[in-house]
């Protein structure tokens, strides 16, 4: 079909209906001195809009931005919008008090540096003068999302200032019967207001430009200051007083220099020119000569008649007049001609008819050269039509189609809940309006005072709960069967519903059409929100045309070849033959299908037959007798299939044009960046997918009748079996695609806390694609609900609308924009991206980061089986929608079942192109690295073991892949606990360096665990001198007191009975607690730790029952230092000139006696512990002496050998203390007494703890014999050196001694 038609065709209706729970307007408010008019003429609610001159510029700061209006009564209501940034601050409220608006009396000017806001009341004029935006930016590139409008600083202005205002003079005052108005700038600067005066003429009041001193000035332009006359000019309009029927019904105003042209459409039909300069009427035209019978209409005034002007710098100005009669309406397109010096006439250029319906407004360009127009049927429906009035000889008018208002009721099925159904339909986006909603919701609450502050979700539960109340309050009786219930229920929520539907009707009444004059933007304004038209492609605009107009359808628009334009039309018809005959509950069969997986063909075909059995009007047999007139079905079908389809094999996001200047890429990096363009665009969307979801339906059904007709239709051999084998799947799919595309412009997107989708975006982080860094969000879900095809268009699809101005060229930067081919290449290029069949994934991929995972769980839900194309890239989508809700295990299926498409598709292609040094060998295995680590950031340990298993059957030869996913298996299985397969995966690892690494890991890990039993278990083969070492390493490089490394050395050696090492750790292990441990608890440790020593050398052979021990210093630089050792805690070796110690068994026993003597001595006394840790046997003896422990001081000098001098001396030395002393030592020689066995101990009354003392010193010398008695002189010498007698008991002891030796 020929593209380039599809501009020239019907449009359809785009609204923009405000989301935002409320609109912020902010209220302002004029007061002029005036009284009130009582009693007069009521003004009709009127809107209109202005566009602002470089709206159409690719490169101005004004690019797709206007102003809009709606004016009831005092009240103005001024909005400016925009397409390309969302404008805050951009709604005012303005009161004029006493004075009510004129319908049409709101005009708009634009200079370099200001737009002025014309108003006209019934008794007043106001001029508000706001900066032009331009003027409001510094940079000439804007790329901000949001901005301030023109309206932000209204308040602050003197908007106020009664130089901006003045009252209309009474006399000759303003007509009442009129409401035509006309407001410019002059050249100076100067503002001027038209209005039919009540004398018949033009009233004209001057203001001196803005911030510049003087009076305002009425000027009367009357008929009598006519000084020429034209031909065709009846004399008698000059003649006598004023005629009534001179009034204007409708102003027009051009511009020149130095003068203005006021145009004048009056009651008598006639078409006057002004100059206001000159103050005289410069052309009069009879507008009933061009009328084909205006016998009729002579005989009525034009109160109907409206007129329009454009202009154009290249072609001139041109009027068109609206003339209304009572049987038809009439267009007429005139063209200003100069015939000579201040000699105007009209150069009629066309004529169009329409149909007697009541006309709003009309508008028309010279960019196209058409017109638009708005009227009202009887039924109070909308109708917009548009016509070409150069280029139309048969006068046929174009569709427009109106959006329709909702149903009035639902049909709900029996399965169907009717409160959601209500819910679902009352929400969906672009269903109802929100102002809508709010209404029928303050006749329920009686008010509005908590609905002001409401979310979209709180909005719903809202109304969710009044319907839920009003349910209650008719429910009587406390039991109440189902059925009874059900049936209040549907009428609780149809009587709500009824009340949303009559406020959307009121806000959907239409009141003007705005068009742009260079990029013929058209603009439908109702009452409560604006709507743009856009252009309606091709095949929907023959499927949704009536019928009798399908009929008188141009063949040559649809196609070159003459015959196959034919067979298309008889196609559409018969489609649209099928699709009425379909009833509700076969709607929903085929919805249901769609959604639920089932076959649409099989579900097509029970459509056919229930069409045929129910086929009550003889449909299917007129369909039959169509399909005879179709020379060729089969390509008939085939060509509406490519038409439909947007599947294509180029590159869709090609390289912009790198010769495009900077200017011009940041410019079109904001294109069509507000809100309010990503709903007009999805709506787009959403209705060409809905329209093409129908056509596929009905092509469906009309596909299975031909194969019941057999080859009788068909006109070439083989074409039925063509048809069944390659039209009917490519139909099913494509009816598959169009329904879920609808889905997704219909399905709105969960509100993301920022908080959440940050932490999303550092969760996906791993997945290291290109641009998921510089991803940011623009959708803040601040301004109302959204589809998650506007997120998907606003965050992503709209930053690459550049690659649409790079296909056109330089050129077109400089060009005006067009609307119409602008909104349709979008739409395409947006289908292209949302095709299932095309390669590009964008689409989910937006879903996954915007953490819509619901949607995108359904998303693929829907594409699956029938959409082969990125099924490995679904499901890896389906995969991290499982991620996100918990199901690990189904998270991984998917995950390994993408796998096999991992060098097919581009999605996964850009997943695993990352740039390393030593990337693995195969694509696949470096995708399952990069699951493994979506799997690690989410902690799922035993999906990431079963997936690194997996992934080592890629591995083949490559070593350091097997070595890094063993790796992982270990760490995993030993997180979890799983301590032998740990320890198998550990076996397997080829790289050693890891291998040691994961043995560390496994050793400190079980010990922190007090798993030591397993730990000593396993067997270790080949790794039993690394595991040792690795034990050694940890016992020497931690706190003896924390972590016991050496006992589990001790353990593991025992477990394997090589008792000398054991005996070996042990040692060294009672070592470096009696120096680094000098605590009560370390010398219990240490004893132990020796007699476990002494155990484990007694059970092997004498002759090995030694160890080595390295020289004094090798080991330990200075006694108490701790031992110096390197990064991996391991002890230097020995340097080579070190001197090696072997300790014997005897040795092992004095170091075991010493070590059990200073525990004895810190038991005796906690303070001794620090001293005695380190003691020496000789320092040990004096230690035990001075506290007592006598029996334990001889003990240890007999094992050493040393002399029991010193003991004899502290016990000589201890009694003289105690005969000198007073009661208190006596108590304190009772407790180390009692730590020595007396050979006899005396109960009497009369012994005392001296008496002890001396008792266990004459013990000592009678049991420990010495030569030539020399414990006896050592006693004596004592006892002398302190003035003490001796006693007569060692005097005759040392003679008698003395005597036996000689």
């Amino acid at each position: 079909m020929a593209a380039s038609v599809v501009l020239e065709r019907s449009f359809t209706e785009l609204s923009a209906a405000e989301r935002q729970l409320k609109r912020n307007f902010r209220d302002l408010s004029l007061r002029p001195d005036v009284t009130p008019v009582i009693g007069g003429p009521k003004y009709s609610e009127s809107a209109g809009g202005y566009y602002y001159k470089e709206s159409s510029n690719l490169l101005a700061a004004t690019r797709n931005r206007f102003l809009y209006w709606t004016s009831i009564g005092d009240t103005l209501e001024l909005v400016e919008e925009s397409l390309d940034v969302n404008l805050l601050n951009n709604a005012i409220r303005l009161k004029i008090f006493n004075c009510a608006i004129l319908p049409g009396g709101v005009h708009v000017c634009e200079t370099q540096s200001n737009v002025i806001i014309l108003l006209l009341t019934n008794l007043t004029v106001h001029r508000l003068v706001l900066p032009h935006p331009s003027r409001l930016y510094r940079s000439e590139v804007i790329t901000e999302s949001q901005m301030h409008s023109i309206l932000t600083d209204v308040g602050k202005m003197n908007y106020n200032d009664p130089a901006n205002s003045y009252v209309i003079p009474p006399l000759p005052g303003r007509s009442l019967s009129s409401t035509a108005t006309a407001a410019w700038l002059s050249s100076e600067g100067e503002t001027l207001f038209a209005f039919p005066s009540s004398s018949g003429g033009i009233l004209v009041v001057k203001m001196p430009p803005c911030g510049v001193s003087g009076a305002v000035t009425v000027v009367e332009l009357k008929q009598m200051s006519v000084r020429r006359l034209l031909s065709g000019f009846i004399p008698t309009a000059i003649r006598g007083d004023q005629d009534p029927t001179h009034l204007p019904v409708s102003l027009a105003v051009h511009c020149l220099e130095n003068d203005a042209f006021i145009f004048a459409l009056c009651l008598d039909h006639k078409l006057r020119m002004w100059s206001y300069k000159d103050q005289t009427c410069l052309m009069e035209c009879d507008m009933l000569e061009f009328v084909p019978v205006s016998k009729e209409m002579r005989q009525i005034t034009g109160i109907g008649h409206k007129l329009r002007l454009a202009h154009s710098a290249s072609i001139g100005v041109y009027l068109g007049v609206y003339l209304h009669s009572p049987r038809q309406g009439q267009f007429c397109v005139f063209q200003l001609v100069t015939v000579d010096s201040n000699r105007y006439s009209l150069d009629h250029v066309s004529s169009l008819f329409s149909n007697q319906e009541t006309l709003i407004d009309f508008m028309f360009t010279l960019t196209t050269t058409d017109i638009w127009a708005l009227w009202l049927d009887e039924e109070n429906q909308t109708i917009v039509k548009h016509i070409n009035f150069e280029n139309n000889q048969a006068g046929q008018w174009n569709q427009v189609f109106i959006n329709p208002l909702p149903e009035e009721e639902l049909t709900i099925g029996d399965e169907q809940d009717p409160r959601e159904t209500y819910l679902e339909y009352l929400f969906l986006p672009g269903r109802f309006t929100i102002p809508a909603l709010l209404k029928a919701l303050q006749i329920y609450h009686r008010g509005a005072g908590k609905l002001q502050d409401l979310s979209w979700e709180e909005l719903k539960k809202e109304v969710t709960v009044i319907v839920e109340n009003d349910l209650h309050s008719h429910v009587i009786d406390y039991e109440m069967d189902q059925d009874e219930f059900r049936q209040l229920q549907v009428e609780s929520w149809l009587k709500f519903y009824t009340c949303c539907l009559q406020y959307q009707e009121e806000l959907s009444r239409p009141l003007a059409l705005v068009l742009h004059p260079y990029s013929s933007m058209v603009c439908l304004l109702r009452k409560g929100f604006v709507s743009f038209l856009a252009p309606c492609p091709l095949v929907d605009h023959l499927y949704l045309l009536p019928t009798e107009n399908l009929l008188t359808e141009d063949e040559s628009v649809i196609s070159d070849d003459v015959d196959l334009a034919s067979d298309t039309i008889f196609l559409m018809q018969c489609l649209r033959m099928i699709g009425d005959s379909i009833t509700v509950d076969m709607e929903y069969m085929m919805e249901w299908a769609c959604c639920h997986q089932e076959p649409p063909e099989r579900v097509a075909d029970q459509m056919l037959e229930e069409l045929i059995a129910n086929d009550v009007e003889n449909v299917m047999e007129d369909i039959n007798n169509k399909l005879q007139d179709i020379r060729n079905p089969f390509l008939a079908i085939g060509n509406l299939l490519r038409e439909m389809d947007y599947e294509t094999s180029l590159d869709i996001d090609q390289t912009m044009d790198v010769g495009q200047p900077l200017n011009v890429r940041m410019n079109l990096s904001s294109l069509y960046g507000s809100t309010t363009a990503a709903g007009i665009v999805c709506q787009a969307i959403c209705k060409i997918s809905v329209t093409r979801f129908l056509i596929c339906r009905d092509l469906l059904i009309l596909e299975q009748l031909l194969l019941r007709m057999g080859d009788m239709v068909f006109a070439g051999e083989g074409q039925l079996l063509q048809t069944q084998q390659e039209h009917i799947p490519r139909t099913a799919n494509m009816l598959l695609s169009y329904y879920v595309i609808r889905w997704s412009s219909q399905c709105v997107a969960s509100a993301i806390p920022l908080d959440t989708l940050d932490s999303n975006l550092q969760h996906l982080s791993v997945l290291e694609l290109s641009d998921s860094k510089s991803y940011t969000p623009v959708n803040k879900y601040s301004s109302g609900p959204q589809t998650i095809l506007e997120v998907f268009f606003q965050d992503v699809a709209r930053k690459r609308l550049s690659q649409i101005f790079a296909r056109y060229g330089a050129a077109q930067t400089h060009t005006p924009l067009s609307w119409a081919q602008l909104i349709t290449d979008i739409t395409t290029y947006l289908l292209q991206h949302l095709w299932p069949g095309n390669p590009g994934f964008l689409f989910p991929e937006c879903l996954m980061r915007s953490c819509q995972y619901t949607q995108l769980q359904e998303y693929v839900r829907l594409l699956q089986p029938w959409c082969q194309v990125n099924a490995g890239s679904c499901l890896f989508m389906m995969g991290q929608c499982y991620l996100v809700t918990g199901e690990g295990h189904k998270a991984l299926e998917c995950f390994c079942r993408a796998a096999s498409e991992v060098e097919r598709e581009d999605f996964l292609e850009k997943l695993i192109h990352v740039e390393e040094e030593d990337p693995p060998s195969s694509a696949r295995l470096q995708y399952y690295n990069r699951v493994l680590r979506l799997l690690e950031a989410v902690g799922l340990k035993e999906q990431v073991i079963q997936l690194a298993t997996l992934a080592i059957t890629e591995t083949a030869d490559d070593l350091k892949s097997q070595a890094t996913l063993r790796t992982l298996i270990f760490k995993y299985h030993l997180d979890l606990g799983h301590n032998s397969q740990a320890y198998d995966a550990l076996t397997l690892i080829p790289d050693h360096s890891r291998q040691l690494d994961c043995l560390r890991q496994l050793v400190i890990v079980l010990c922190e665990r007090s798993q030591l039993q397993e730990l000593v278990d396993f067997p270790y083969v080949n790794l039993h001198n690394e595991v040792v070492s690795i034990i050694e390493a940890r016992a020497r490089a931690v706190d003896l007191m924390t972590h016991n490394y050496y006992e589990l050395l001790y353990a593991f050696h025992i477990h394997r009975h090589n008792y000398r090492k054991a005996g070996t750790v042990m040692f060294e292990y009672g070592m470096r607690l009696g120096r680094e441990v000098r605590t009560l608890i370390g010398l219990q440790k240490q004893v132990n730790a020796y007699l476990a020593c002494l155990n484990c050398l007694r059970l092997i052979r004498p002759e090995y029952a030694w160890i080595v021990q390295p020289a004094s210093g090798a080991v330990y630089e200075r006694p108490g230092a701790s031992p110096k050792r390197n990064h991996e805690g391991e002890s230097p070796p020995v340097p080579s000139g070190s001197q090696v110690e072997i300790l014997e068994l005897q040795d092992l026993e004095k170091e075991y006696i010493l070590a059990r003597t200073r525990l004895t001595l810190a038991q005796h006394d906690n303070n001794a512990a620090a001293i005695a840790g380190s003691a020496s046997a000789e320092e040990m003896v004096s230690l035990l002496v001075q506290a007592g422990l006598f029996d334990t001081a001889i003990s240890l000098c007999q094992t050493f050998k040393l002399s029991l001098i010193p003991v004899f001396e502290g016990l000589s030395y201890k009694c003289i203390k105690l005969q000198n002393g007073g009661e208190a030592a006596q108590g304190e020689a009772w407790h180390w007494l009692a730590e020595n066995q007396l050979s006899s101990i005396v109960t009497t009354k009369e012994s005392s703890a001296t008496d002890e003392a001396w008792r266990l010193l004459i013990s000592y010398l009678e049991k420990y014999h010495s030569q030539n008695r020399r414990y006896h002189r050592c006693v004596i010498d004592k006892l002398l050196s302190h003035g003490i007698p001796l006693p007569s008991w060692l005097t005759i002891s040392y003679k008698v001694g003395a005597i036996g030796s000689v």
